[in-house]
């Protein structure tokens, strides 16, 4: 038998060195494991709906299947799923766009890492309010670019303010990263901080790449808005993001898109047709029935959402020296903890959101992510994708936790 050689030696990519874990996935797969071993966690950590995928596309699915679609696709989606994505577009946000300014692929943190890769040089910076999604910073590490963490203040629910945006521009400046609804307070923009935001980006000549995948889930009278609305000059400059996961609780059948200008989606469909090629063929069949077919489904998953808001807001609000980010639209609520760090349990002291959340998941078996994993470490983001019993229940095991704190 031939001998194994070590490759303790050989060298690897130094931007590994870099990248750090998905917080997210951390304590989601440490709390799967409790559950595995009988401990019953409740997760409020995960970004995924608890929804099944409704009925008519898992049918399409099945059909798909039966018919024999299962080979390889045009690498940048099927024309009847860029149909529907057009479609989808011109009823929902009034934007129009043709088939060469569109790309399918394997989910929506697919297509932004796409537009982060094309967009941006060695040197450029990209800059992203903070707090912020997990995965912007390591992607933007892929690009051999840096990210610029744009200050952002509670009173203003952690929105950008385009004076901010002045104030950190520089010539290194290549695009700026937007998500309404936000990931993770729950922010949603208005027209006019929309419109302030597009004139900066217009002015400057920067691209926008707005990441709009919680748009279906909005509250209080709210209204999704997509900056690509306002105006012409914007719209040539932002690449729209937008997928399947959330809305339509199909987070693992990996179906996102992109929309923007034929050039910048030319090049995004040309680093996928040397990367991953064709998102799957029988999800893509799906995903045209969900988008064609399923808006009343998508509008009761929406309707429980908005329930399981004011019962985690009303069970938060119970808890003394808890705060929190009033959430406007996703289905994430980002409350401030900080009043307990510096108390400690078994002479262990909690200093920052993350020995709070490994406290919470080893104690109250409620498993939610530290703050610090988005850039605020005094917050935790909490997700409400969640059933009522379990959402209620986790929020009496927090208040006990917290109160033998000392």
């Amino acid at each position: 038998m031939a001998k194994i050689r070590s490759t303790s030696g050989l060298k690897m990519s130094r931007i590994l060195d870099t990248l750090s874990p998905s917080e997210t996935l951390k304590i989601s797969s440490q709390a799967k494991d409790m559950i595995r071993k009988g401990i019953p966690v409740i997760s409020l950590s995960a970004g995924k709906p608890d929804f099944d995928t409704p009925e008519p596309i898992k049918d399409a699915a099945k059909q798909a299947l039966d018919n024999g679609f299962t080979k390889y696709t045009p690498s940048s989606g099927i024309g009847e799923l860029k149909q529907a994505i057009i479609d989808k577009f011109k009823r929902d946000n009034d934007l129009n766009y043709v088939p060469q300014e569109i790309i399918v692929s394997c989910g929506a943190k697919h297509c932004i890492f796409n537009a982060i890769q094309v967009l941006t040089d060695p040197g450029n910076e990209v800059m992203v309010p903070h707090p912020y999604w997990v995965s912007y910073k390591e992607q933007i590490k892929f690009s051999i670019s840096s990210m610029k963490v744009i200050p952002t203040r509670r009173e203003n629910d952690f929105k950008l303010d385009a004076r901010d945006l002045e104030k950190n521009m520089s010539r290194s400046v290549r695009a700026l990263i937007l998500n309404s609804p936000c990931n993770p307070t729950g922010a949603v923009y208005s027209k006019d901080e929309l419109q302030q935001i597009a004139d900066f980006a217009v002015r400057n000549e920067i691209w926008v790449i707005s990441d709009e995948i919680y748009e279906k889930m909005v509250y209080n009278g709210n209204k999704h808005i997509s900056i690509a609305q306002l105006g012409g000059d914007i719209k040539d400059q932002t690449i729209v993001i937008n997928g399947l996961s959330k809305a339509y609780a199909m987070t693992g059948w990996r179906i996102g898109y992109a929309a923007g200008s034929r050039e910048v989606i030319g090049q995004m469909s040309t680093l996928q047709a040397h990367t991953t090629s064709n998102p799957c063929s029988i999800a893509q069949k799906a995903a045209v029935v969900a988008l064609n077919q399923c808006a009343a489904h998508v509008g009761r998953m929406s309707n429980a959402f908005a329930k399981r808001r004011t019962i985690i807001m009303q069970g938060l609000d119970s808890i003394p020296g808890i705060s929190y980010i009033e959430p406007q639209g996703a289905f994430y609520i980002f409350a401030d903890m900080s009043g307990v760090y510096g108390k400690s349990h078994n002479g262990k002291i909690i200093a920052n959101s993350r020995d709070l959340c490994l406290y919470l998941l080893d104690y109250a078996h409620v498993a939610l992510i530290p703050g610090s994993a988005f850039g605020e470490d005094n917050f935790v983001r909490i997700s409400y994708a969640a059933s009522e019993n379990n959402i209620t229940e986790a929020i009496n095991r927090i208040d006990k936790a917290l109160k033998r704190l000392t």
